[in-house]
């Protein structure tokens, strides 16, 4: 379930926030389209379900009023963002939390520095640790979100890219290290979907 927020369908494509047609909100609660889900779970159609975007309100809501706890939350998770007190409430569910946009965006902020949060990848502490392991800035961003409890998924379609970001499993930060990361943590999103925060069911005005 992508988005706990839900739009009138369009035919031409998902909403998305750089779309030339606004979207127009419904209001679908989460819970019905959670168990509409837990249907096709039934059919043998899929393994597995999951949410996305999801505040922790939200995920309790699901796992008290539905019969299928989901396997996942996919949230937004870099170390401008670590999701420290999201990942630790869905761990005691039984809930992974998956990590996109786990290197930040660093076009967006080339582009928009002023209204997007600086990646952390060129920063010289991450640069200095990857010096230590012989890593790059972006594998130890990927392991440091490992360490933390998460499963991150960078995008990537260059060759060398995808082999580094696999290439992460032959070392762990040490706890001063991870302490270095998490201080890039400031809680802002590179992708905090502003233009549907009027939403009924938006999920960042909460904690976490």
């Amino acid at each position: 379930m992508h988005s706990p927020m839900s739009f009138k369908f369009i035919d031409w494509a998902a909403p998305n926030p750089d779309s030339p047609v606004a979207p127009e909100f419904t209001e679908v609660d989460i819970v019905d389209t959670y168990r509409a889900m837990e249907k096709l779970l039934k059919t043998g159609k899929v393994k597995g379900i999951g949410v996305s975007n999801f505040n922790s309100e939200q995920v309790e809501r699901i796992v008290n009023e539905c019969e299928v706890v989901p396997v996942t939350n996919q949230v937004e998770c870099n170390p401008n963002l670590n999701q420290k007190k999201l990942t630790e409430f869905c761990k005691k569910l039984n809930i992974t939390i998956t990590a996109y946009s786990p290197l930040g965006r660093p076009n967006y902020y080339e582009k928009d520095p002023a209204n997007t949060p600086k990646p952390a990848l060129d920063d010289p502490r991450v640069l200095e640790i990857g010096k230590k392991y012989g890593k790059t800035p972006g594998q130890i961003i990927l392991r440091y979100l490992v360490d933390i409890g998460t499963i991150p998924v960078p995008k990537s379609a260059n060759p060398d890219r995808l082999r580094q970001n696999i290439d992460i499993f032959d070392f762990k930060l040490t706890p001063e290290e991870i302490a270095i990361m998490d201080g890039f943590n400031t809680g802002t999103r590179s992708v905090p979907f502003a233009v549907w925060a009027p939403h009924k069911y938006y999920p960042f005005n909460t904690e976490f």
